[in-house]
C-alpha cells in the first residue's frame, strides 16, 4: 500500500521518466518522423498495392509479389507516425 503511494508523487514520476526516456538518436527519429502527413504512408501502401495489383495483371509476378509486399511496412510506418504524433514517448524532454 506504502509503495503505491509513493507511485503517484512527482518524484517517482520524474525518475522513472528518466529511467524510460528515449536516446538522441530515437528522439531525432521521432521529430523527423512528425513531420511527415500520417495519409502520406496510408496512400504509399494504397499505392503499393494498386502498383502490384497492375504487375501481377502484367504477368510479371516476381515484381508484383517485391511491390506488394511494401504495403504492410508502409502502414506500420504510418501508425508509428501517427503514434509519435499522438503520444510522443518522451516525457523528459516535453518537460512532463
Amino acid at each position: 500500500m506504502i509503495d503505491a503511494m509513493n507511485r503517484t508523487t512527482p518524484e517517482y514520476a520524474a525518475r522513472e521518466a528518466k529511467e524510460h526516456s528515449e536516446d538522441f538518436m530515437t528522439r531525432t527519429l521521432e521529430n523527423q518522423a512528425a513531420k511527415v502527413p500520417s495519409d502520406i504512408w496510408l496512400f504509399a501502401a494504397v499505392g503499393a498495392m494498386g502498383v502490384s495489383l497492375y504487375l501481377q495483371m502484367q504477368c510479371k509476378k516476381e515484381d508484383s509479389q517485391f511491390v506488394g509486399q511494401w504495403a504492410a511496412p508502409l502502414m506500420l510506418i504510418g501508425v508509428y507516425n501517427k503514434l509519435v504524433k499522438i503520444a510522443s514517448s518522451d516525457r523528459v524532454h516535453r518537460g512532463a
